[in-house]
């Protein structure tokens, strides 16, 4: 293992290209700690809580439209799009922190939003290019990929959290500088290793049970990472920690964030050994169909594909190019963006996300102002806000690993995943709604854990139902669901229902310093309309779930297996017969 061609194989290997890709999407969590430095942003600039709020629109706008990224990653490299985002990132984040800082003129509302919805939107840059490469190399798994580094994602707020109380101290604008650098620093050592690799099946180091279970003990050690954190989260809100303390516990992330490694080189030993002892074995002659007949049979699939379909796509005239856009081919099979974008399956599934993602995100970024106006606690709240990316992780982890299973096992389809993971959130919902006594906890745990359930089925379902060959746009237009989700029920009903209540509360007006609403009233008919969107979502789940009931009962990984079942192989010296069944025209 010590040896020069052992690291190259360990840094050249599919499994470093997985290490990278949990490196980083481990520091790509700057949208998820805005509440960190919302308040520095606030009183450096002189900001009302309105602009504040425009500022936190136009971060989720950034993070979630990431047509671009995919456009670009479908026709260039992953590491062109990784050096776009660290540019993107550089930039918004550094002019940012310079704002704050006061080492530039103060600018105007419009140029931070231009700021913040450019560095946000560095995180699709890096999550399309390190996610979907991930899936298109682990096809059979994709359920479990998703997962795991959606999970890494959902961690990587917290992460974030405690590298920066390690290295700054509880220092806010220098937050906002660990913003800007460290996400760069990261891609330029990770980048390279993103890259499609396809790579034998027949191996039994390929296999898909021993490629499970090397994400397995992915899995373990993020489970081990979120168990810190969360222990280091809670803590944190009880003692009060020097800054040798926050440094040890940053040291402690960083070593966990790390240990995946291990598993890297162990899995690349294995290959290693495998190979070793190949060469051992006797050499082996490889039976397979007459190549005259497969040519003829190419030939001849070739002829009548050409006879009944249109000219390729880059030279179809209007009018075919738009009949070949409404006749998709086959579920499961390559559908173009097009195809797919006026797909009534797509349809349905960006309507049910939607309704999902927006109800979900409407209690987490108002989970301050409900636990305030239920008269919890401050430090009570400032709990349930911080524990909410551990539940946020939690569902990513259980939604990615447990319908991939299921799926597997029984059969049991995504899209029923996604209606389970919607009901759930409207027993959330309407705890919040009602104001039960002492449920906060509850349900902060129930919004956060489905909002992160979601997403990993709702990305597998669109790389299952309309292939691979075009994920990386498909993939980003998936995500455009969640700022219209939170757009159209966070601001234009949560924030107007909540001002209602207020100005009664406060002699009819928001005019006075004082906007703060008290009172189970304060997001009752928020989060009554919330569960009634989300229960419409379910239903149209549910349509969905019976359109692609047939498809899920089949094997839709059958054509990412090597399942060569006209090759045969017999050890050299033994008499070569062709032992092939009877066909047809034999018998």
């Amino acid at each position: 293992m010590l040896t020069p061609r052992f690291a190259r194989q360990v840094f050249l290997g599919r499994w470093f290209m997985v290490f990278a890709s949990v490196m980083i999407l481990s520091a790509s969590g700057a949208t998820f700690i805005f509440g960190m430095y919302s308040k520095v942003l606030k009183t450096s600039l002189g900001y009302d809580q309105r602009t504040l709020n425009t500022l936190a629109f136009f971060k989720d706008l950034g993070y979630n439209v990431g047509i671009l990224a995919g456009l670009i990653n479908e026709v260039t490299p992953p590491w062109i799009g990784l050096s776009i985002g660290a540019a993107l990132n550089m930039f918004g984040y550094l002019m940012i922190y310079l704002a704050i800082d006061g080492r530039t003129a103060r600018p105007p509302v419009w140029l931070m939003c231009i700021y913040i919805c450019v560095g946000a939107n560095s995180q699709s840059f890096t999550n399309t290019c390190a996610l979907v490469t991930c899936v298109k190399n682990f096809p059979e798994s994709r359920g479990i990929v998703l997962g795991l580094l959606k999970s890494f994602t959902g961690l990587s707020g917290a992460i974030f959290a405690q590298l920066y109380l390690a290295i700054y101290g509880d220092h806010a604008k220098s937050l906002v500088l660990l913003i800007a650098w460290l996400p760069v620093a990261v891609s330029i050592l990770f980048g390279h290793a993103i890259r499609i690799m396809p790579y034998p099946r027949s191996s039994p180091s390929n296999s898909t049970t021993s490629t499970n279970r090397a994400f397995y003990r992915f899995l373990y050690i993020s489970i081990a990472l979120s168990g810190f954190l969360l222990v280091m989260i809670v803590v944190q809100q009880r003692i009060s920690f020097s800054h040798a303390a926050y440094a040890g516990s940053g040291a402690a992330v960083f070593l966990l964030v790390f240990l995946p490694l291990v598993v890297v080189v162990k899995q690349e030993y294995k290959i290693l050994k495998e190979h070793e002892e190949s060469l051992q074995e006797p050499p082996t002659l490889v039976v397979e169909e007459p190549a005259v007949l497969q040519m003829v049979d190419q030939e001849q699939k070739t002829t009548i594909e050409t006879d009944l379909e249109p000219s390729s796509s880059s030279s179809c005239s209007p009018v075919s190019c738009l009949k070949h856009m409404f006749s998709p081919p086959a579920r499961g099979e390559d559908y173009t963006i097009l195809q797919a974008l006026v797909s009534i399956d797509m349809l349905l599934l960006f309507l049910a996300t939607i309704c999902g993602a927006g109800g979900t995100l409407t209690a987490i970024d108002n989970m301050g102002q409900i636990g305030q106006s239920l008269g919890y606690p401050a430090k009570t709240i400032n709990t349930f806000v911080s524990l909410i990316s551990i539940w946020n992780y939690a569902g990513r982890i259980v939604s990615g690993f447990t319908s991939e299973i299921l799926l597997s096992r029984y059969k049991f389809p995504r899209t029923l995943m996604v209606t389970m993971v919607l009901l759930l959130s409207c027993v959330g919902h309407l705890l919040i709604a009602f104001g039960v006594p002492q449920s906060l906890y509850l349900a902060s745990v129930l919004v956060g854990f489905c909002f992160g359930a979601l997403w990993p089925l709702v990305y597998a379902i669109i790389s299952e139902v309309f292939g691979l060959k075009y994920y990386s746009t498909l993939y980003n237009f998936g995500t455009v669901a969640s700022p219209i989700g939170a757009y159209l029920l966070n601001v234009r009903v949560s924030g107007y229902f909540y001002d209602v209540e207020a100005a009664k509360q406060h002699g009819g007006t928001l005019a006075g310093v004082d906007k703060t609403c008290m009172g189970v009233q304060c997001f009752k008919k928020s989060f009554l309309i919330v569960t009634a969107v989300t229960v419409f979502g379910l239903l149209v789940s549910l349509v969905l779930v019976w359109r692609t009931r047939k498809f899920y009962k089949g094997d839709i990984y059958a054509r990412f297996r090597d399942t060569s079942a006209s090759a045969k192989v017999i050890p050299a010296g033994d008499s070569v017969t062709d032992e092939r069944e009877p066909r047809k025209e034999d018998e």
